[in-house]
């Protein structure tokens, strides 16, 4: 079953009097459960498409099927609950509030869906326990290292159940060891909690722990 598809995306910035084709006819799918890598170096595009199935931003033209619900015209506000309900974003910056603990961080998307104070705080806690982060519940960002704080950002990402988590350079703030850490988090939610994950990186080291790998170039898919 497809969790998501691309058909014939294009996405066009106007820059003054120049159109740029960011992508260009992208026809894409990915099944439920799948772990997909989206490659390519800079201005190839990915970060386009991750913009796009992010649901962050509109194709100029094609449409683009959530669950088999095609999103490409819905409204701003249509699209922040899908954002909120449907994918979980893990990000290369991490994007945590600097003044709340790892527990309020983790429980805070479940507030915005009207879930009480008792069970927020214990989703929040049985992730923030499934990263290996079961002591430092109280701890907030600046209190914590660079690995810690993505294994927050990957227990947020997880905490309204998503559809899809959409990973952007997710190790690239790391070194190697932790990078390979987060790595195998996302290998293990893959494996034992049949999530489907769309890893956006430039690394092939990275890449290929993902079960399938599309590359980009100039806009298009290259292979």
């Amino acid at each position: 079953m497809e969790v998501l598809s691309l058909k014939d995306v294009w996405k066009i910035y106007k820059l003054g009097e120049v159109n740029v084709e960011a992508a260009r006819g992208v026809n894409m799918s990915i099944k439920k459960g799948e772990f997909v890598a989206i490659m390519g170096p800079s201005g190839s595009g990915k970060s386009t498409i991750m913009h796009l199935i992010g649901c962050l931003d509109k194709p100029t033209k094609g449409s683009i099927y959530l669950s088999n619900e095609d999103v490409s015209n819905f409204s701003e506000d249509k699209l922040a609950k899908i954002r909120g309900k449907n994918i979980g974003f893990v990000f290369q910056t991490f994007n945590l509030i600097q003044s709340l603990n790892a527990l309020e961080n983790v429980s805070l998307p479940l507030m915005f869906q009207g879930v009480n104070t008792y069970e927020r705080e214990k989703k929040a806690k049985e992730l923030l326990e499934l990263v290996g982060l079961g002591k430092r519940l109280k701890n907030k960002p600046s209190q914590m290292s660079g690995g810690e704080r993505q294994r927050v950002a990957i227990a947020r990402a997880l905490v309204n159940d998503p559809e899809i988590i959409l990973a952007d350079e997710p190790t690239g703030n790391l070194d190697s060891k932790t990078g390979h850490d987060i790595l195998e988090i996302f290998k293990n939610l893959h494996k034992t909690k049949k999530k489907t994950i769309i890893l956006v990186t430039h690394d092939d080291n990275v890449a290929k722990n993902a079960q399938r790998i599309i590359r980009f170039m100039d806009g298009r898919i290259a292979e």
